[in-house]
């Protein structure tokens, strides 16, 4: 099954945190966050202005970017945990 986010959506792979801190010490699975940054798989169109012109993505497949930490909302694709979220919940893209 693909998956196309619709208008001004995309969806996201979350990339996994560090296992150990720069120390050195490894954290345990019940102390780790859930990853602020993934990856975007997929993108919509844009979103639309009053007028119907569209405006265009800031981001497309492939780049890694940086998200709030209650953005977007989880869903399975094809058997896979990733996040659908509008464009605005993205902060920024990691070069």
């Amino acid at each position: 099954m693909a998956f196309k986010p619709l208008h001004d959506r995309v969806l996201v792979r979350r990339v996994e945190g560090e296992e150990k801190t720069a120390g050195g010490l490894i954290i345990p699975d019940s102390a780790k966050e859930k990853p602020a940054e993934g990856i975007v798989v997929s993108c919509g169109e844009g979103a639309r202005k009053d007028s119907g012109e569209l405006i265009p993505m800031a981001v497309s497949a492939g780049d890694k970017v940086l998200f709030g930490k209650w953005s977007g909302t989880e869903v399975t694709v094809e058997g896979e945990e990733m996040l659908i979220m509008k464009e605005s919940d993205i902060l920024g893209i990691i070069a």
